[in-house]
């Protein structure tokens, strides 16, 4: 395994010379791709009783349509980390966050605009279908072209820093999606919010992509002159040359999207199951340890530059595996205890989110990095930490909710042992 580290040691250009620009393009971008990707989230229940018929005999049956819409954007996502992943090996970084902005303001408006199901029948699913395909393109591209643009813009020693901005940029566009669908849902009428006020999100989510293009319009291309005139790599390149590296993503990225999903967005769910948490105490639990989770990211990111990555992969990954069960074993019906519980874990998830995108973009060579990292890891994504809420009410529902916390735990094993044999890259400089 150490041989697959190994092209990482010599850097063939400078990092770029407006790095705090190249920060605020990425940053930027990417919380505006995923506050229109949680929009929808949020926004569930409107959309389902606007666009979906519904059902004769069982209310949740628009419901539950839209969840599956939501799926279907999400193992988009893999799609979306080859496509847009290989633009930005032949075409350059900034022309591919070009293209997954620009896709998501697309698809964002679409949904705005999405006619109700009593004005155009089975098309309007059809529409909101087509506008989720988009933002799961959308959405799998910019982790793949802002991971390898972020790291590659770095200067010395600085690359875990630039790292953690992915998940801060990351959390600020849930909360922010959070925050206006309950400034809305709290100023307006159920018929405003049934009527209009569900779209209203989604058409600013549109507007928002546009001030993310024009920021992203003045980046640096990061891709040096040498991998610009070199000869295109093809779409299955990474693939097919370099798949020890896209199996070490996989491994790097199991346990890690597992915690990371399990605890920002399953948790409260799984506290009102589970312990009888209040609905609103949940929720706002978990508003309180996102933030938190923010605060701690550029701390991750800069501990990993001066100490490397190993030691604070090994930090998550034994920390979960340790910690899960008696963590979500000790949750009761009070607000403290599940606040406590969301930190804990949000301190030991850090160790993961604040530098995966260092960690990724330190396993590739640059001539296929985006495309490498893209594919493998949001297909990983997709498999473990997009069925993460399914799986725990999946136990619940066979009254084995105990076992979730147990697969939680051994998925953390599994990359805790992929850990162990990384070689340290922290201190190396990176291929460009």
């Amino acid at each position: 395994m150490v041989a697959i580290m190994t092209e990482t040691t010599r850097t063939d250009s400078p990092p770029a010379s407006r790095p705090v620009r190249q920060l605020l393009a990425a940053s930027v971008g990417n919380a505006v791709e995923w506050y229109d990707w949680y929009a929808y989230t949020f926004l569930a229940t409107y959309i389902a009783a606007e666009i979906f018929p519904k059902g004769a005999d069982n209310s949740l049956v628009p419901l539950l349509s839209t969840f599956a819409v939501f799926a279907v954007g999400f193992f988009m996502r893999p799609v979306g980390g080859l496509l847009m992943g290989a633009i930005a090996d032949r075409r350059g970084r900034r022309a591919a966050l070009t293209v997954t902005i620009l896709l998501m303001g697309g698809s964002s408006l679409l949904v705005g605009l999405t006619p109700t199901y009593e004005a155009a029948g089975v098309l309007a699913p059809l529409i909101l279908v087509v506008a989720r395909l988009l933002q799961g393109l959308s959405v799998g591209g910019e982790f793949a072209a802002s991971t390898t643009f972020l790291v590659e813009s770095a200067g010395p020693g600085r690359r875990g820093l630039f790292s953690s901005f992915q998940y801060v940029s990351t959390t600020a566009g849930q909360l922010v999606a959070s925050g206006i669908a309950t400034l809305l849902v709290d100023t307006l009428s159920d018929g405003q919010m049934n009527g209009w006020g569900w779209r209203v999100p989604f058409v600013l989510g549109a507007v928002l992509s546009l001030v993310g293009f024009w920021i992203r319009q003045g980046a640096e291309e990061t891709r040096s002159t040498e991998q610009q005139q070199a000869p295109r790599p093809g779409l299955l390149e990474a693939l097919r040359r370099h798949p020890r590296q896209s199996l070490l993503i996989c491994g790097i990225t199991a346990g890690g999207t597992i915690a990371y999903y399990t605890w920002t967005s399953y948790l409260p769910t799984y506290a009102e199951l589970n312990a009888g948490i209040e609905k609103s105490d949940a929720l706002l639990a978990g508003t309180i340890s996102l933030a938190f989770f923010a605060l701690l990211q550029p701390l991750g990111g800069l501990l990993s530059d001066r100490y490397g990555r190993r030691p604070l992969l090994l930090f998550f990954g034994l920390g979960f595996t340790l910690l899960t069960v008696p963590l979500l074993h000790a949750l009761r019906d009070s607000f403290a205890v599940l606040l406590l519980v969301q930190c804990a874990g949000m301190v030991l998830l850090t160790g993961f989110t604040s530098i995966s995108a260092a960690v990724n973009a330190e396993v590739f060579p640059p001539r296929v990095r985006a495309a490498g990292i893209g594919f493998p890891y949001s297909l990983t994504v997709a498999l473990f930490g997009g069925t993460a809420p399914y799986v725990g009410t999946l136990f619940k529902e066979w009254g084995h909710s105990g076992f979730f916390p147990w697969y939680v735990a051994v998925l953390c094993l599994g990359s805790s042992l992929v850990y162990l044999r990384l070689p340290e890259t922290a201190h190396t400089e990176l291929r460009r």
